[in-house]
């Protein structure tokens, strides 16, 4: 018997018995539906931290602050008041100081870092704290400033991320400031001047108008959803008009700044890193480090979703040899037939293992497409409710290699379940077979 021969009277023989194979197929049916919606799951969710990581920075990135001695003493606590540092600001919740403060950085410790082994640029983080936002005379709006790092990108709805290599002044708008600012709409923001109000420290108020090139969505780690995103020209701008009025030697003091090394470094590199900045009093924060416990859990919570997926595909796996045994057991005289004409034990084995493998195929490959219907219908509907308020996320999303993946692995369970029957088939004596009644 060819191949062909053999693979076309495998499938034929999986339907002799309809009621048994239907229920066969739905018990591997509800492990690869299973298996597929927590798999969209994970890939749906991960997808969103890769979003939310571009957001956050570049993955070669580090802040860094230099931590003040008595950071952790805070206010009344075990160790008492916290002596005055006259070089300590706020470090504003950003970095691993977040909430707490930390000893101001000047030119001279931008220097030191730029010079650690392993750092290959080093960029400060100007703080600006403008007064308000107004559109055309419109009402005034308190904002805060963001900003971007090489390798970091902003999600946006409409538009263009501002362009640092221009002297115009532009800037990027939080699509929620739309339409309190007075526009249409995101596209009708675009190219209106606004304008930003800023004290300097001699209290006086000075408004400096910038073009909206860009709006962003509001992203769930990253400030760019709540804040305005201006290029260089700006910021240096703001940032110079904030300051004005204050001594030479306290304008450039900053809260944190931000380290690359090189994109090819190994854990073990970026950890040796670290040391070297801790040495030095500085401490250092990847994006990995902010987001690793999350993505932790979430992949805790998909592994153990998949294993009852792997119980359920396992008590399916039992299903499928028994439906086999007894086939073996209805066939016993055509199994003697087709050995007394001469079929090798090779090739009758083969025959009922591929009747197992194309059992497993139906079943993933109905639980796959009916997982991927009510995944993209489920995931659509939360995204419209429950998970209005995360734009950008769509929960359950499927990758073509997961799902081909899962197809392939079910088959290979439910070849592996069809071995003892197929085998039982293989040694059945040709002359004890053809007398079987």
């Amino acid at each position: 018997m060819r191949t062909t021969d053999l693979v076309a009277s495998a499938i034929s023989n999986t339907f002799r018995s309809k009621t048994r194979m239907v229920l066969t197929i739905l018990a591997i049916f509800v492990g690869a539906f299973t298996l597929t919606l927590t798999s969209g799951l994970g890939t749906g969710i991960n997808a969103y931290i890769d979003d939310t990581v571009s957001g956050i920075g570049a993955s070669n990135a580090m802040t860094v602050t230099k931590t003040s001695g008595d950071a952790d003493a805070g206010f009344g606590g075990d160790s008492g008041p916290a002596e005055y540092d006259p070089d300590a600001v706020s470090a504003g919740g950003l970095g691993p100081g977040g909430g707490g403060t930390v000893t101001a950085m000047t030119p001279d410790d931008l220097g030191e870092l730029a010079s650690i082994e392993g750092v290959t640029d080093v960029h400060a983080t100007k703080s600006i704290s403008p007064d308000f936002i107004q559109h055309d005379g419109g009402t005034k709006y308190v904002v805060s400033v963001g900003s971007l790092v090489p390798g970091q990108t902003t999600q946006l709805s409409a538009g263009v991320d501002p362009d640092d290599s221009t002297d115009a002044y532009q800037l990027v708008l939080p699509t929620s400031y739309v339409e309190p600012l007075g526009f249409a709409g995101d596209d009708d923001a675009l190219g209106a001047t606004v304008s930003i109000a800023i004290t300097d420290a001699n209290r006086e108020q000075h408004v400096i108008e910038a073009t909206v090139v860009g709006v962003a969505e509001e992203a769930l780690a990253s400030p760019n959803g709540t804040s305005i995103i201006p290029n260089d020209a700006l910021t240096d701008t703001l940032f110079e008009t904030q300051n004005i009025g204050v001594p030479t030697d306290q304008v450039d003091r900053y809260a944190q700044a931000t380290v690359w090394f090189d994109a090819d470094a190994s854990d073990d590199d970026i950890a040796a890193l670290k040391d070297r900045l801790a040495d030095a009093g500085f401490t250092g924060t990847t994006v990995a480090d902010q987001i690793g416990a999350f993505t932790t859990v979430i992949d805790g919570i998909v592994l153990v979703l998949n294993a009852f997926a792997i119980i359920a595909l396992l008590a399916a796996s039992f299903g499928i040899v028994n439906t086999l045994f007894m086939s073996v057991q209805e066939r016993t005289r055509e199994i003697g037939l087709m050995k007394a004409m001469g079929m090798g034990s090779g090739r009758v084995f083969s025959l009922f293992s591929l009747e197992a493998t194309f059992l497993g195929f139906l079943g993933s490959a109905v639980g796959v497409v009916i997982a991927m219907v009510v995944g993209t219908g489920l995931s659509a509907v939360l995204a419209d409710s429950l998970l209005a308020d995360l734009p950008g996320l769509t929960l359950i999303a499927f990758d073509p290699v997961s799902i081909a993946t899962i197809i392939l692995v079910v088959m290979v369970i439910a070849f592996l379940a069809g071995t003892l029957p197929a085998a039982r088939a293989a040694r059945a004596d040709p002359v004890e077979s053809l007398r079987y009644e």
